[in-house]
Parts: structure tokens; sequence; C-alpha cells
């Protein structure tokens, strides 16, 4: 059965009756999205100082920099799934808990608090990267992201790879996590695959953040915004309005179509 399945996985049970109310988080799921985000901001930003040559934010790096640097998206989101999800729904991005919010998956004040720890878990990460590496990671601003040559540096451009990127891991975060029919069990696997991918495909082009938490620890540590206006656009409301509308496309496609609005979604809980 499939509510068997989401047991299984750790997964909280989606209701098939209409109920308004999302469930109430509490102070451990505040905890595990602070852990969780810092684990994941310090893990990529270590590993992007580390692997990725000085320059690379701003010209090309060979390929195999940045598929090393996509796979540690993949091990890291899967262990961060596999092991936080029943705590707090492994949200660990301020982009993810829009989407959740949207379609009613999470009250907006659990969502508030959400975002709050996971910037402060974030910027948290890049500190201990920078405390770890130093001048190894002020090389590559301590795992910054920013747009490159290849798009001559367009605000513009970044805002659509980032909004781009950002639909296609909150579609299989939707569709994996959150349909009532879906084989939770593999969310880990499917959710860190799909980032790992996009990093490897739009890591040349703006660091492939995704991920407004991801962008602004490091950006605070390394104090290298790339324009206030150009990070604000690219990095905040790229993967935010990405990750809304893929939410809420999956949501009118597949999983309650011809509903006038996320009210009839069916809540977590």
């Amino acid at each position: 059965m499939p509510q068997d399945r989401e047991r299984a996985a750790g997964y909280p049970r989606v209701r098939r009756t209409v109920d308004h109310d999302a469930p109430d988080r509490g102070p451990a799921a505040y905890i595990g999205e602070f852990v969780g985000t810092f684990a994941l901001v310090f893990f990529i930003t270590a590993a992007v100082s580390l692997y990725v040559e000085p320059g690379a934010a701003g010209a090309p790096a060979p390929f195999i920099d940045f598929s090393v640097i996509g796979l540690v998206h993949v091990f890291v989101l899967f262990m961060l799934i596999q092991t936080l999800a029943i705590v707090s729904g492994a949200h660990f991005n301020p982009a993810v808990t829009a989407a959740m919010t949207s379609i009613r998956q999470i009250k907006p004040i659990d969502a508030a608090i959400y975002v709050v720890v996971q910037l402060a878990g974030g910027v948290a990460g890049a500190l201990l990267t920078k405390a770890l590496l130093n001048d190894e990671g002020d090389a590559d601003n301590y795992g910054a992201v920013g747009i490159t040559d290849k798009l001559d540096g367009a605000a513009f451009g970044g805002f659509v790879v980032e909004f781009i990127g950002t639909f296609f891991l909150v579609w299989a975060i939707v569709g994996v996590a959150v349909h009532p029919e879906a084989l939770k069990e593999w969310a880990g696997f499917v959710i860190g695959g799909t980032l790992g991918f996009l990093v490897m495909v739009f890591a040349p082009l703006t660091g492939a953040g995704f991920n407004p938490a991801r962008a602004f620890g490091p950006a605070i540590v390394s104090g290298e915004f790339g324009g206030g206006g150009t990070f604000l656009l690219a990095f905040v409301l790229g993967p935010v309005l990405g990750a809304i509308a893929a939410a809420f496309a999956y949501f009118y496609l597949f999983i309650q179509p011809g509903k006038k609005g996320p009210e009839g979604m069916d809540p977590v809980g």
C-alpha cells in the first residue's frame, strides 16, 4: 500500500481527505533544518574550495571539477534526506520551504522559522569551511556562487539558469516526496541525483546555487555578493520563483488536477 511505503521510508503520511491545516512543526524540526543546511553548505563549499581550480567561478574549469562537485551534492543530500526527512521534511533550502508553503504543506509561521534557521545554518557551514581551509578556500571565495563569463555576467541570464535549475529540483521533490502515490523510499536518491545532475550542467554558468541559503552563507563569509541587485535577482528570486512555479505546476497537473488552487491540496500530516 502507498501509505505503508510512506511510513517505511520515514516520511509523513499525505492525507487523502481535505484538511486546510498543515501540521505544526516544533523545535526538533527547526534543529533538523539548521543541522541539515549547515552540513549541506559545509560539504559543498569545502568541496568547491578543494576541487575547483581558482578562477573557475569566472572562467571554464575542467568538467571533472564539476563532476566531483555534482557527486558531492548527490551523496550529501541523499544522506541528509534519509536521516532528517522524518524530523523536519528535509527542506534545507528557503526556496523549497517557499514552495511547500505555497501548496500548504507547511504553515507560514513554521516556514518563516525554517528560513531563518536555514540561513543561519548556511552561514555556519560556510564559516566552518573558512575556519578549516583559510587561504585554500579564499581563492574561490569559500565556495561562493557567481555568474560566470559564459553568461557575460548578465544578471537576467543568471536568474533564468537559477529559475530553471530550481524548477526541476522542486519538480522532483514534489513528485517523489509529496505525491501520495510516490515511492518515497526512493526520495533521497531521486532528489540527490537530480541536484547532482543539475550541478554538473549549470555550475559552469552560475555555480549552481538553486538554494538561497547555500548562496547566502559563503557570500556573507567572503563578502562577495557579486553586486547586491544581481545576487538578489539571480540567487534569491530565481530559486524562489522557480520553486513555487514547479510546486504549482506539479499540483495542477498530477496531484489534484482541476482544482482552482492549493487550498484543495491535502496537507502533510
